[in-house]
């Protein structure tokens, strides 16, 4: 992957924590005088999915964005630690090592399982979760063990995430894919996707991912989830379909579903402005004030 033209790439670093070797992006106010928002991207997403929320809540919060391993610009040490438990679990020493300590996590898709997975291991636990679209139930029918077969047998090829990278990455395709989840796109939405879609690397760590997803115990645990969950839901999202969080919320103590109308699976990059704002009123809710000591800021700026 390749720096030139990627987004907010000023406020990115790397971190070595074993066994990855991490890409965060990190803005807003330092730690001392703002509460920390943690941004996980979904399965072949990225830290660019979160590319113009991420200033958005900067304004008012310390937000931290993370590459899960293989993916963007993460080096996964190791093909093993790619399924949500391991994942959460070198997230949380991330974390640690770092000194981060998020006092909410928002999750797109997959990525609000690793937060959810994440809130069961963080001490202190965050404040809450915040779940866009969040990816939180079985595929259902013949799909429920087709998908994740093949996707175990196309990880198992090495070959595979070259001839997807080199297949799949035409502007055409892509706009079809990301239509294909009920969103919206734009010139620059199908312009990053293209990027990430034609690295063989990020392809291999989104395989391997999908090879290695078991949602069962997460979906077990659900009741013994205390912290507050917002599930935003794009009633247009055809990858994960609304009724996904409505029942996923039955099951946790303290979550609420909030549907964002005319939006589809990428709401946040849709409208992040909309989804900032929801993000900014669960925090103001369970925060009990503003993100920072001096209240909404100027422009944010990297740290």
């Amino acid at each position: 992957m390749e720096w030139e033209g990627w987004p907010n790439a000023r406020a990115s670093r790397f971190v070595d924590c074993r066994p990855h070797r991490w890409h965060l992006q990190e803005m807003g106010p330092g730690a001392e005088t703002a509460q920390t928002i943690l941004l996980i991207h979904g399965a072949g997403g990225a830290v660019v999915s979160f590319r113009d929320l991420m200033p958005d809540l900067a304004r008012d919060f310390r937000v931290v964005a993370v590459d899960l391993p293989g993916h963007g610009m993460t080096r996964a040490g190791t093909r093993q630690r790619q399924g949500l438990d391991p994942m959460a679990e070198d997230l949380a020493s991330l974390l640690a090592a770092e000194r981060i300590v998020p006092a909410i996590v928002v999750g797109h898709s997959a990525g609000a399982a690793v937060a959810l997975r994440l809130a069961q291991r963080l001490d202190p636990p965050p404040r809450g979760v915040v779940g866009i679209n969040a990816a939180l139930g079985h595929f259902k029918g013949v799909a429920g063990w087709l998908f994740p077969a093949l996707a175990k047998l196309l990880a198992l090829n090495p070959l595979t995430a070259h001839a997807f990278a080199r297949l799949s990455s035409s502007e055409v395709s892509v706009r079809g894919l990301l239509r294909g989840t009920g969103s919206t796109p734009d010139a620059t939405m199908v312009r990053l996707y293209r990027r990430l879609v034609a690295d063989p690397v990020h392809v291999d760590g989104t395989l391997a991912m999908m090879a290695q997803w078991d949602l069962r115990p997460l979906l077990a645990a659900l009741p013994r989830i205390e912290v507050p969950v917002l599930l935003l839901t794009g009633d247009n999202d055809r990858a994960v379909p609304p009724d996904t969080s409505e029942r996923a919320a039955r099951h946790l103590p303290h979550a609420r579903v909030l549907h964002l109308a005319g939006l589809g699976h990428l709401a946040h990059e849709e409208a992040p402005d909309k989804v900032a704002v929801h993000i900014r009123a669960f925090a103001q809710e369970i925060l009990g004030g503003a993100g920072t000591t001096t209240g909404r800021g100027g422009a944010p700026r990297p740290v």
